[in-house]
């Protein structure tokens, strides 16, 4: 078996650092360990991801490929991912430069693929605060909480910061990350969408954890908000493309309304009950708005900025 595990970089060679040194520590023991490759894409293209690749390099259990994409955006680097894969290859996997996955992630992955005949496995996502200080109401509040699904829970969608699929998918559908989303992100959401409605199945694999670094800037009201606008508008943006239909947006404008109403009565009272509630009540709004920037074709270009968010 043989499994390329692609990785986009953008300006954190100490986090893609820890990401191989978790790579390395991958482990199996129901199955027999696959042929693995790591790609990785760097889209600052100014060589702190190559050093990073060369610093661990010597004690790598894996083959490691290091690319350079000077293109500026996420879809770029995504797809020279996918180009830069050493064929013939069983699965795909993706995984983000902020994040270290558990030891038995990727066997995970691909046990749930083999028990539930599946095309694309994904699974949670836990947080690692970076600030040993972490403000009380984001812990209260559990706004970087992993989602949470029985194992084989079949799934519409699935994201590029902990996913398995068929190697063969990109091929058969003839397409990879579009471009439109190259500065808003929702690229992982728009392409597995279109993979579902395909007719490929996406499940849940509970045991293939992936921790996600959080750095203090993560960790106000403003950036809970930004980040809760732009996926509920990406998720609406990318719905409204793919299934067009009268039916499909009355629904997401119906759910978009009820947030916008929950959220707005919810205030008064929160106000009262501690800052988590509060941002809670806050949030079911700006999720409420970005469905309906969604819906309208808006998008927030998050990573249009200088830095990673």
């Amino acid at each position: 078996m043989r499994v390329s595990i692609c990785v986009s970089t953008y300006k954190r060679p100490e986090g893609l650092l820890r990401l191989l040194e978790g790579l390395n520590r991958l482990t199996f023991s129901a199955l027999e360990a696959p042929i693995i490759e790591v790609v990785v894409v760097d889209n600052e293209a100014q060589g702190a991801a190559l050093a990073a690749c060369l610093r661990a390099k010597p004690t790598f259990r894996w083959t490691l490929h290091c690319h350079e994409e000077p293109r500026r955006g996420i879809t770029y680097a995504r797809n020279r991912c996918l180009d830069a894969i050493t064929p013939p290859v069983d699965f795909i996997a993706f995984i983000d430069d902020d994040e270290v996955p558990e030891p038995l992630w990727l066997e995970s992955l691909l046990l749930a693929q083999s028990r539930y005949g599946a095309d694309v496995v994904t699974g949670p996502v836990s947080p690692d605060f970076e600030s040993p200080s972490v403000p009380t109401w984001i812990l209260r509040g559990a706004y970087f909480g992993p989602r949470r699904h029985p194992d084989g829970y079949g799934l519409d969608v699935a994201f590029t910061n902990n996913v398995l699929m068929r190697g063969r998918i990109p091929a058969e559908m003839d397409r990879q990350f579009d471009h439109r989303f190259a500065l808003t992100g929702g690229e992982d959401t728009e392409f597995f969408m279109q993979v579902r409605k395909a007719g490929y199945r996406i499940v849940w694999a509970e045991g293939a954890i992936v921790r996600e670094t959080i750095p203090p800037s993560r960790t106000t009201i403003s950036w809970i908000l930004r980040r809760g606008y732009r996926e509920w508008g990406s998720h609406s943006r990318c719905e409204s493309a793919i299934y067009p239909s009268l039916g499909v947006r009355v629904q997401r404008v119906a759910k978009a309304t009820a947030l916008i109403c929950a959220g707005c009565a919810s205030l008064p009272l929160t106000a009262l009950m501690g800052r988590h509630r509060l941002v809670r009540s806050l949030l079911l709004v700006s999720r409420g708005l970005g469905s309906y920037a969604g819906l309208l074709g808006k998008h927030y270009a998050e990573y249009s900025g200088a830095s990673p968010s």
